[in-house]
């Protein structure tokens, strides 16, 4: 693929070699993460999709409730667990969708800057930054959406130069969009950027034929996934997933109030979440200065101005798509988002700043920081590495309710209601009964309290991360805005729980602002040789 024109350009490593790297620095940088159970929507509904998939060939899950995401995960994990069904392989093979993602992210500094430091740099951060980081290993489709997202980027660049990668790009977006249907944002940004181009350039222009060659190209992908939701609806009757999935992710996200606050917080998670403030306001600060000279006069390269707009129209795409659809908050969404930004941080810095390298470790020595320490705010835990507190929580948990209480009815909430009952998660060998409730809240546990259902033991734990000081906290009516638009809620301790259920807490832990108690009540139970009472299953939000 040709280098753009307006950078002298480093010669690069051949991407055969520096794949190799990438997978194994990406799998010894996790290799004490590798062997952990499975993790909230991997084990609501990802893993269970996949396992299904494997198991019997079909599509579309039966264990857990079917909400329409495309099939290229579940396929992809179940050829793997042709080799071994364990989170190891798992892991092991998302590790290698996460180094052909970084493997695009060095290519588009190569065409995008024409400087392999740039770009291996960009790379490097890339890898480091926490969201990034810590879903390189989880089993979510978001990963495999960015790969693709990114190489179609590539393909995008490229076809600048030789006009046969258009459609090279769409494929890559139809796998994307084929790996979760929200990917098709990025292809229709582009096409609508391109259909921009093309409307404001005269007829006479040699580009003209190609901005509208690539905004075609880019209708196609989307194009493509309709074959996926034509069969869906073949199948189950519904067209966009199930109707309580359809309305939590699209009709219940429309009021205006909820865009703007989901706006705000896209915003936020873009160029500020989880120190990315460090190399943005780093990238702010060096536009103030002039640009450097190389060793032969010439200036330092930058991304051209055409180039950085497609980026901006990508970045603003995905910011204005998940701020209307999507019930959750989640910061993956935006995880092709991060590369590009990085990549016009790290652009500048070499171009402005003579001690560039400087920018690039405090920067890194920022991501290093966020990966084990947790901001001031609340945040989802698979945001760093509190994820993997969680996880050994719930294991400790689940290995004292087996040793001290076996044959017990378990009270518990999602996800544990999962890790309890599918031992293909990794937390039990076998299926133990259980009572759900919906989360910990006083309303929850007041309804418990009254309910004639038999259960003895508890296991209660943090649904949420909360600081124990809030420093951004806008008072009751954030609260409320959260509680309305965002599912927010306040667990009670486990003391308040264990109170209000007659009972004590016979093991509690706490770790990096995260905890999980097992208690134990003083209420007659049943024996029973029924099977045991599943929780609904969440899926993804």
């Amino acid at each position: 693929m040709a280098a753009p024109p307006h950078a002298q350009v480093d010669r690069p490593l051949p991407l055969r070699l520096i794949f190799p790297l990438l997978f194994v620095a990406v799998y010894l940088s996790h290799l004490t993460l590798l062997r952990l159970p499975y993790y909230w929507d991997e084990a609501g509904y990802y893993v269970p999709a996949a396992y299904d998939f494997f198991r019997t060939g079909d599509v579309i899950p039966s264990s857990t409730l079917a909400n329409a995401h495309p099939p290229l995960p579940s396929l992809y994990l179940a050829l793997w667990w042709k080799s071994g069904f364990t989170p190891t392989v798992t892991r092991t093979a998302m590790c290698l969708i996460t180094a052909i993602g970084l493997l695009a992210v060095y290519r588009l500094g190569i065409l995008l800057n024409g400087r392999q430091r740039v770009a291996a740099t960009a790379t490097l951060l890339t890898a480091i930054y926490p969201v990034w980081f810590a879903q390189s290993t989880l089993a979510h489709a978001d990963m495999f959406a960015a790969a693709a997202t990114l190489w179609g980027l590539v393909f995008v660049f490229a076809s600048q130069h030789r006009a046969r990668f258009v459609w090279a790009a769409a494929a890559c977006f139809a796998v994307a969009a084929w790996c979760k249907e929200t990917a098709i944002v990025t292809p229709l940004a582009i096409a609508l950027w391109e259909a921009s181009l093309w409307l404001r350039s005269s007829a006479a222009s040699p580009a003209r034929r190609l901005h509208l060659r690539i905004g075609l190209a880019m209708l196609s992908p989307p194009v493509t996934l309709l074959a996926w939701y034509a069969y869906y609806r073949h199948r189950t009757g519904f067209l966009l997933g199930n109707p309580e999935f359809l309305r939590y992710n699209a009709t219940s996200t429309l009021s205006p109030l909820r865009i703007l606050l989901a706006l705000a917080h896209r915003v936020l998670q873009l160029t500020a979440h989880m120190n990315m403030f460090v190399p943005v306001l780093c990238m702010l600060g060096a536009m103030l200065l002039l640009p450097l000279r190389e060793r032969d006069g010439a200036l330092r390269p930058r991304i051209a101005p055409p180039d950085q707009a497609i980026l901006y129209a990508v970045m603003l795409g995905n910011i204005l798509f998940f701020s209307v659809l999507g019930g959750a908050l989640l910061t993956r969404y935006l995880l092709p988002l991060y590369p590009l930004l990085l990549l016009l941080c790290v652009s500048t810095f070499y171009r402005r700043v003579p001690y560039w390298w400087g920018l690039v470790l405090l920067s890194a020595a920022a991501f290093v920081i966020g990966l084990f320490v947790n901001p001031p705010y609340k945040f989802a835990p698979e945001d760093n590495l509190n994820y993997a507190d969680v996880i050994r929580l719930h294991q400790q948990a689940i290995r004292q309710i087996v040793t001290r209480f076996p044959g017990s009815t378990i009270l518990t909430a999602w996800p544990a209601t999962d890790e309890l009952t599918k031992p293909e998660l990794g937390y039990v060998r076998k299926p133990l009964p259980i009572v759900s409730i919906a989360n910990f809240s006083l309303p929850e546990i007041q309804k418990a309290a009254a309910a004639t259902q038999d259960f003895s033991v508890g296991f209660a734990f943090s649904t949420k991360y909360d600081p124990p000081r809030l420093l951004i906290d806008l008072g009751s009516r954030n609260e409320a805005l959260d509680t309305r638009f965002f599912d927010f809620h306040r667990d009670l301790a486990p003391a308040a729980i264990a109170h209000l259920l007659d009972g004590r807490i016979v093991w509690r832990e706490d770790r990096q602002g995260q905890w999980a108690a097992v208690m134990h009540f003083n209420r007659p139970q049943v024996a029973t040789l029924s099977t045991p009472r599943l929780a609904g299953a969440s899926g993804e939000r």
